[in-house]
């Protein structure tokens, strides 16, 4: 039975949590584990959808995540959540209460984040119309230590993701790809590529000047 693990990703809003979550999750279940995400915009469709914006409802929608994450993380599920999560000690408390718990700090500046916001949010809120908005009017608190950090204005999102599944490998909560492709293929006729997929990753590499 695979480890359960709790993969937290922070940020700014727009910062691109959900964007490198999504391309970790999508690599995960190829891989064949079990993999559940909990995002933001979904979880307040549905969960949280009686709370506001104020830090006492942000930190109750934080709680809530914390406990379904809690239930999936300790029974063998990988969980990916991307949430703001502005403050330190919500998320101190969803390390203490989630099985291998991973914090991966989206680090993006506010002015990227800004013109990164389809919905417009940045703006309304510079212009009042909505209070509480995280990197205008209420503070961020980027996490002192982090597992994973990652500067996603000078690396692109399938390079995150990258990052994201090294480190899962190097802790032993996800397993290395290699593994997978011995475990599909044990007689070695073929991994979990296809031929015409391995030819386009050997020419890939070959004009990087890798091999």
């Amino acid at each position: 039975m695979q480890p359960g693990c709790c993969v937290w990703f922070t940020g700014l809003p727009c910062s691109g949590k959900t964007t490198v979550a999504d391309l970790v999750a999508e690599e995960l279940k190829r891989r064949g584990l079990r993999v559940e995400r909990l995002d933001g915009d979904i979880v307040r469709q549905s969960l949280t959808r009686d709370l506001g914006f104020s830090k006492e409802d942000r930190d109750k929608n934080i709680e809530r995540v914390t406990f379904v994450a809690k239930l999936l993380s300790r029974n063998g599920v990988a969980v990916l959540v991307s949430f703001v999560s502005p403050y330190i000690a919500a998320r101190d408390n969803a390390r203490k209460e989630t099985t291998n718990f991973v914090e991966v700090f989206v680090d993006c500046p506010v002015e990227v984040c800004e013109r990164r916001d389809v919905k417009g949010m940045y703006k309304k809120a510079r212009a009042g119309e909505i209070k509480d908005f995280t990197g205008v009017d209420d503070p961020y608190e980027p996490p002192p230590h982090p597992e994973i950090v990652l500067k996603v204005a000078e690396t692109t999102p399938q390079e995150c993701r990258d990052l994201v599944l090294q480190k899962l490998e190097q802790l032993g909560y996800v397993p290395a790809l290699s593994a997978v492709t011995a475990q599909k293929d044990p007689e070695g006729s073929g991994g979990v590529y296809s031929k015409e997929e391995e030819e386009k990753i050997h020419k890939r590499l070959e004009d990087l000047g890798y091999l």
